[in-house]
C-alpha cells in the first residue's frame, strides 16, 4: 500500500515534532502493511516549508529508517494550499509534485465548502499536464458536495479521502453512497504524529471500501492509481 498524504517529515510543518516521532510513524506504517509513504508537508502561508529542501529531508529520513531496520520508502511531495499555487513558478510546482515527476500534485482546498475557484484551478493545472489529487473532501462538504466531486472527477482529478474518516463512517450513509458511485478514488492517512491524532494506517479505510465496491475497483484504489501517482506514469482506467 501507498500513503499519498502524510506529514511524516520531522520538525517541518505541523507534522512529526522530531525524528523519533517520524520513526514511530514509520513503524505504524510498516505494521499496517505500507511500503511507501509520501511526505506531503504543507505549502501555505502559516508554514515555512522550502520546496527545494523536501527531497533531501525525505531521503535523510529514509536513510535513518534503513539504519534502524525499517523497510519503508519515503517519497517527497507536498500538500499545496489552493491559495499558494499561483505563487509557485514551474520549477517549484515540479518540486511539489510526487517524487518530482511533475505529473501529479496534492491540492488542499481552501477552507469551507468546495467552490468554483478550486474547479477552475484544477482545470488550469490539468490543461498544462499536471494531474491533481484533491485532499480530504470530507472537510469541505457543502450541500452540493456530490456535484462538486463529480465535476472534479470529470477533469481527471483524483479524490483522496482520509482513511480514518472512512473507517468511522457508516457504510450505508452518504459517504458510502459516494463510494458506491465511484467518488472515493484514493486514500491517505493524513497522519501528523505517532503520539496523537490520526494513525498512519490505511488498512481500516480499505476494509471499509471493500464492502462497497468490486474487487477490481478496490485494487485500482489501493494499488493501481497510487502507484501511477507516485511513478508519474499514466493513470490506469478506473473499472
Amino acid at each position: 500500500m501507498i500513503d499519498l498524504h502524510c506529514h511524516v517529515l520531522p520538525a517541518l510543518d505541523d507534522g512529526a515534532v522530531d525524528l523519533e516521532d517520524s520513526v514511530g510513524m514509520a513503524r505504524e506504517a510498516v505494521a499496517d502493511g505500507l511500503e511507501v509513504v509520501c511526505a506531503t508537508p504543507h505549502v501555505r502561508a502559516d508554514h515555512d516549508v522550502r520546496l527545494e529542501e523536501v527531497a533531501e529531508r525525505a531521503a535523510a529520513l529514509e536513510r535513518v529508517l534503513g539504519e534502524r531496520g525499517i523497510d519503508l520508502r519515503i517519497v517527497p511531495a507536498a500538500e499545496l494550499a489552493q491559495s499558494s499555487v499561483d505563487d509557485l513558478d514551474d520549477g517549484e510546482l515540479r518540486l511539489a509534485s510526487y517524487d518530482g515527476s511533475g505529473r501529479w500534485v496534492l491540492l488542499e482546498p481552501a477552507p469551507g465548502p468546495l467552490g468554483d475557484e478550486l474547479q477552475d484551478m484544477v482545470e488550469r493545472l490539468t490543461a498544462v499536464g499536471t494531474g491533481v489529487v484533491v485532499a480530504h473532501p470530507e472537510r469541505h462538504a457543502g450541500a452540493d458536495l456530490r456535484d462538486r466531486l463529480e465535476a472534479l472527477a470529470g477533469t481527471g482529478a483524483l479524490i483522496q479521502w482520509t482513511s480514518q474518516f472512512l473507517a468511522d463512517s457508516p457504510p450505508d450513509g452518504p459517504v458510502g453512497a459516494l463510494a458506491r458511485d465511484g467518488l472515493v478514488h484514493v486514500l491517505g492517512s493524513d497522519s501528523h504524529s505517532s503520539r496523537a491524532g490520526r494513525p498512519l494506517r490505511l488498512s481500516s479505510g480499505f476494509e471499509w471500501l471493500a464492502r462497497l465496491v468490486t474487487g477490481e475497483q478496490l485494487r485500482w484504489s489501493c494499488e493501481d492509481a497510487p502507484r501511477a501517482v507516485v511513478s508519474g506514469g499514466p493513470l490506469p482506467q478506473r473499472p
